[in-house]
């Protein structure tokens, strides 16, 4: 299995979501009383999480202090991705988001942080030299300054495609790479006097001698130049995000860069690479950003789209004011009778339902090869559009119990057909003084049943 290396600077990055009701006396500014804090990595650190849920065999080389902020880094990231630390002088560098609802109120930055430069140490360098491609995630603190770790790559850019995502407070890129990608802003500090995104982009293949450049512009898409043509490669039309709400946008880069790299490590050309790596960071910003990923970087789940990022949100909503959040969970295969009077009467429960649901590979090891009929995504819109479903949030494992650290129910409903079996998530959801109840399920209605009968009548 090919190797991927992730290359930069990471950071500890802290969402706070709370309440704002007043105006502080002080100030007018808001006070927020805070009722939720996640942590995740940032930065490269994220780039590597993200990067890694497609490449398993995912390598971080970046610097770490060791002090709390550094630790609790190293905590989210060795389950995930092979971690090569180098020393870090000064402090772990902290970004706080406050968040009141679907709303970024500011953010406070934290740590002085910087890699040191000299020669590489062996672990990197032997990292490096086992790579099928990497990508340098560049966020200015020293790592791509590094002068051992910068006579390396050079060497590997005739070999190993390598992808540079570029900082203004980092130094250029090293020479001869497979592509550079600088968002607008960032292409346009690079060339002054320059706007035009193809001239842009053109503008820095040449200065940066890579064989890509691919300027990223938002909901724009990208503009990818390479020696032969300049083209614009536009976000697929599914991925749009609704106007009426803030779209973050933090990470997007990252997941731009990251299937990016992955697109390259698995033998696709550069334009494929910047098209695969547009759709990825559309759909990530569309499904919220870093809002829909767990304090580890990873995913309610594949195919959770924009519901499981509402699912969070509306969790410590309806926590901030005092109401009652109900949550259910099931495959929801074949959506039937059955199904909507457990979700009628569990939403009539409290203010507000949330549906935990089994994604594909977790519907298929409870109920076989065969299954299921409809992806995840397909059964979580199917849901979302069901009035007394308010989110839906779709987990990969046997069952809820770890989605459900992070939603911490008031009421978690199950089926009658439960009555008298263990239910193995009830321990989650009374350690975090919620409640499982069971309801009457209507007979003779199964997803079991109805696809048996179909066969049998086929």
């Amino acid at each position: 299995m090919k190797r991927l290396v992730i290359v930069g600077d990471a950071f500890l990055d802290i969402d706070v979501h709370g309440r704002s009701e007043r105006l502080c006396p002080e100030a007018p500014v808001p006070v927020v009383d805070a009722a939720e804090e996640v942590r995740r990595p940032g930065a490269a650190g994220l780039a590597a999480l993200l990067a890694a849920r497609d490449s398993p065999r995912t390598s971080l080389v970046t610097a770490l202090a060791d002090d709390r902020a550094g630790r609790r880094l190293r905590e989210l990231l060795e389950p995930h991705v092979d971690l090569v630390a180098m020393p870090l002088q000064g402090a772990t560098v902290r970004k706080i988001r406050i968040r009141v609802g679907n709303q970024l109120i500011t953010r406070v930055d934290h740590g002085d942080g910087r890699a040191p430069t000299g020669e590489l140490d062996d672990a990197a360098a032997m990292t490096l030299a086992r790579a099928d491609a990497v990508l340098v995630a560049d966020y200015g603190r020293g790592v791509a300054e590094h002068t051992g770790l910068r006579r390396l790559l050079a060497e590997l850019a005739p070999a190993v495609p390598i992808v540079w995502d570029p900082h203004p407070a980092g130094p250029p890129p090293v020479r001869g790479l497979r592509l550079v990608t600088p968002n607008q802003a960032e292409a346009e500090r690079l060339a002054p006097g320059t706007a035009d995104h193809r001239r842009l982009a053109e503008h820095l293949r040449s200065v940066f001698a890579s064989d890509a450049v691919a300027v990223t512009r938002g909901a724009q898409g990208a503009t990818l130049a390479t020696a032969t043509q300049t083209t614009r490669i536009p976000p697929p039309d599914d991925a749009a995000v609704a106007a009426e709400r803030w779209i973050d946008t933090c990470g997007a880069g990252d997941q731009f860069s990251a299937a990016a790299a992955n697109a390259l490590l698995t033998g696709g050309d550069t334009h494929r690479a910047v098209t695969a790596a547009v759709e990825a960071a559309s759909r990530f910003v569309a499904a919220g950003g870093v809002a829909a990923l767990h304090g580890d970087g990873t995913e309610t789940g594949p195919g959770t789209g924009a519901v499981a990022a509402d699912a969070f949100e509306l969790a410590a909503r309806i926590r901030c004011d005092g109401g009652t959040l109900v949550a259910t969970g099931g495959c929801f295969d074949l959506l039937h009778p059955g199904h909507v009077s457990l979700l009628r009467r569990a939403r009539a429960m409290g203010d507000a339902l949330v549906v935990c649901l089994n994604s594909d590979d977790s519907v298929r090891d409870l109920k076989g090869p065969g299954r299921p009929l409809h992806t995840a995504a397909d059964r979580a819109r199917l849901l979302a559009e069901l009035a007394v479903v308010d989110a839906v949030a779709v987990f990969d494992e046997p069952t809820p119990a770890r989605l459900l650290e992070r939603l911490r129910p008031h009421i978690w409903v199950k089926g009658a057909d439960y009555a008298d079996r263990p239910i193995p998530e009830s321990h989650t959801v009374h350690r975090h003084g919620g409640e499982v109840v069971v309801v009457p399920t209507l007979d003779g209605h199964s997803t079991t049943k109805l696809i048996a009968t179909m066969n049998a009548r086929a």
